[in-house]
């Protein structure tokens, strides 16, 4: 086996799982890096593959979580509730990216495309997230308080029905490639008023649906592809996804918490400018 392409394809993986949950487009970069280091698989069979390390690090990373929901099922009517506002959210994903997903690879997937949404979606990053404040702390030795009544709602259990559908519509706009599922499920949460931990934490959730059945949909799609030879290259990007993905799903709540989304903004920026660079350079 070639170490150059295992080295390729190394790279390719590590940034699927670093880059899937979190609001900078996984499919944007992918489609870049390999553009830029010359890998490409037939129909993107290798990408297609190593979502599911990344599928597998969320639902590893959130076991328990999952396995408390399921067990309340039958007596907690708030998560019986959570539960259809998940499935709901992922509904209109389900409906038209079964129907337009075909037609959205052949006329979109492009690199000049990924570069300008990775820029037009760190500016509105940006301006979304100068906007949600975040539940500040009283003064423990002040008899009066200046913070700002924030209403925001800072547990994903209390998502209402009609609000998940919303958050649902917005996580359709990451059909375009460069977006990104997870940027565009939290901008839409935030704008229906959750908090910035609350709406990455609800695009966790979200993104259990809709990854397993985007990976079930592109496999069927493309499993006449797969080959034996390209075994080696699959178990190690499903490695390499799975490990990197699983670090990030592990640190990025506390780090939203605290910092908010201006780094994940402004690495989109930066990284859809150099990207229009390098094309108009290099082609």
């Amino acid at each position: 086996m070639d170490l150059v392409l295992i080295a390729k394809a190394l790279v390719l993986a590590v940034v699927e799982g670093a880059t899937e949950f979190i609001p900078v487009s996984s499919t944007g970069h992918q489609l870049l890096v390999g553009h830029f280091i010359g890998f490409h698989s037939p129909n993107n069979t290798f990408e297609v593959l190593i979502q599911l390390g990344a599928v597998l690090a969320i639902l590893y990373a959130y076991f328990g979580k999952l396995w408390g929901i399921a067990t309340s099922l039958p007596n907690d009517p708030r998560a019986r509730r959570f539960v259809g506002a998940v499935l709901l959210a992922f509904l209109p994903a389900a409906i038209i990216g079964g129907v337009a997903s075909k037609y959205i690879k052949a006329y979109l997937f492009n690199p000049w495309i990924v570069c300008a949404t990775l820029v037009a979606g760190g500016l509105v990053l940006l301006v979304i997230d100068d906007m949600v404040g975040e539940p500040k702390a009283t003064p423990k030795d002040e008899s009066h308080t200046d913070t700002v009544e924030n209403p925001r709602k800072t547990d994903v259990f209390e998502f209402s029905l009609p609000m998940a559908l919303k958050i649902g519509f917005f996580q359709c706009l990451a059909m375009i490639p460069g977006v990104s599922r997870s940027g565009a499920t939290i901008v839409g949460a935030m704008l229906m008023g959750a908090s910035k931990r609350s709406a990455t934490e609800f695009s966790f959730y979200l993104a259990m649906p809709t990854m397993a059945g985007a990976f079930a949909k592109d496999l069927l799609d493309n499993y006449k592809n797969l080959s034996t030879d390209d075994a080696l290259l699959i178990v190690i990007g499903f490695i390499a996804a799975f490990v990197s993905a699983l670090i990030v799903v592990r640190t990025v709540l506390d780090y939203v918490s605290r910092h908010g989304f201006w780094l994940f903004a402004w690495w989109r920026i930066i990284v859809g400018s150099l990207g229009f660079a390098g094309l108009i350079i290099f082609g």
